[in-house]
């Protein structure tokens, strides 16, 4: 293998590209003192946001299990991390970057895994907004929702770079590539209308999105056998079927460090500005290989849909409890919040988090919003009918499970 060969293309400086890489929607505020680059600068304010608090408390495959040794949302992206991290830093190419984009991929990402994500996309479309997938919500949520304090105590939004902000859209790890060639097209990134439909315009970008899928592969199956989904037999079934497939290489074991150095090694002995961020074809089989067992024995299997029918039965219902207000606001011509608050002693959590959101977020008649507050405005429910739907669908993608369920309890609790 051969180190650095991406280093004349890395983003920095240097770059032709770099200027668009680290443009921000607004211009963000300086302090004289600060020793960050622009990317470590986004780093830091992607790991002091709410948003990657959360994190801990969100599902990656499996919900909610008593067991502080089964991977959530945080941790994944933990891997994530460092994954494209050795894989960046051998090849050459801007840390830093790589480090912003995986720690804020997925940000976005809604309670209860994929499931939670498909059941909030059905609610989405029932009400005539555009799909939901994670990596818009993601970027929706980096560029709209999440807020930092300023030196005044002033919250602002995040305001990324591009280049971090189109590394977390254009992220998606469930698609199937050997290859991944960075486009040169500097776009508008609310053009994205699907996920994966345009490659990132970094090859930082190119490495995160390979690192995604190489930091879930074995991880699932090591929850899997630690809560019993699988039994070992089966994965020495797979391992059998790896070595058949591996001509150099023999898996003495299936577990996530194997897996993840395999992978590694893989990605950094086939990489080059040629053909992109690259598997070998025979890494490539054993690639799709673990994810076919995986969905066969993992994410397709029965408990996984009964989990995923409750988990339809939360969200809708805590989704119908808050329209219901909006419904007897504009029958009665008065304020939403106002009606909100007249349940406030019954529901104490679901009321008095979901009317922060909408201080904190809306221009409706009547509601005045605090000095603090200079971000975005996104649900306008004097000019959008659509505004009541927006904002309960936002706060349902933003919460982690644990409060999810925590409102939902509240709900049904006498």
């Amino acid at each position: 293998m051969t180190k650095n060969l991406f280093k004349d293309v890395r983003m920095d400086e240097f770059h032709p590209e770099f200027k668009n890489a680290k443009k921000r929607l607004e211009p963000l505020y300086q302090r004289n003192n600060d020793l960050r680059s622009e990317f470590g600068r986004d780093y830091t304010r992607i790991i002091f946001s709410q948003a990657y608090r959360r994190l801990k408390h969100k599902t990656q495959v499996f919900f909610a299990v008593k067991d502080d040794h089964v991977c959530t949302r945080s941790e994944h992206v933990n891997l994530v991390e460092s994954i494209s991290y050795t894989i960046a830093n051998y090849l050459g190419l801007n840390t830093e970057l790589t480090k912003a984009i995986a720690v804020g991929h997925d940000l976005g990402h809604a309670p209860f895994g994929h499931g939670g994500e498909r059941i909030i996309n059905e609610l989405a479309k029932k009400y005539g907004l555009e799909s939901f997938w994670h990596e818009r919500n993601s970027l929706h949520f980096i560029d709209n929702i999440e807020t930092l304090e300023d030196n005044l105590h002033h919250r602002q939004n995040l305001n990324l770079t591009y280049a971090v902000r189109d590394g977390i859209i254009s992220h998606c790890g469930e698609m199937n590539q050997k290859c991944i060639v960075k486009r040169n097209e500097y776009i508008d990134l609310n053009d994205y209308t699907s996920a994966g439909l345009y490659n990132p315009y970094t090859w930082e970008g190119c490495v995160v999105k390979m690192a995604d899928k190489i930091a879930y592969l074995a991880r699932d199956i090591e929850d899997a056998l630690r809560l019993k989904v699988l039994k070992e037999n089966k994965v020495e079934v797979l391992r059998a079927s790896l070595n058949s497939i591996a001509s150099d290489y023999k898996f003495n074991a299936i577990n996530n460090g194997t897996i993840v150095n395999y992978f590694i090694q893989e990605v950094c002995e086939n990489s080059n500005p040629v053909n992109g961020i690259s598997l070998s074809q025979e890494a490539f089989e054993i690639m799709k290989t673990i994810m076919k067992f995986n969905y066969q024995n993992i994410y397709l299997i029965d408990r996984v849909q009964i989990h995923t029918n409750y988990v339809n039965l939360i969200l809708n219902s805590i989704f119908d409890f808050f329209i219901k207000y909006y419904l007897i606001a504009k029958d009665s011509n008065s304020s939403l919040i106002n009606e909100l608050l007249k349940d406030q002693d019954d529901y104490p959590h679901a009321i008095n988090g979901f009317v922060h959101w909408l201080k904190k977020y809306s221009r409706m008649k009547g509601l005045e919003r605090l000095d603090i507050y200079e971000n975005k405005i996104i649900y306008d429910f004097i000019e959008d009918d659509k505004a009541i739907i927006k904002s309960i669908i936002d706060y349902l993608s933003g919460m982690s499970d644990e409060y999810i369920i925590q409102i939902f309890n509240e709900l049904i609790s006498f």
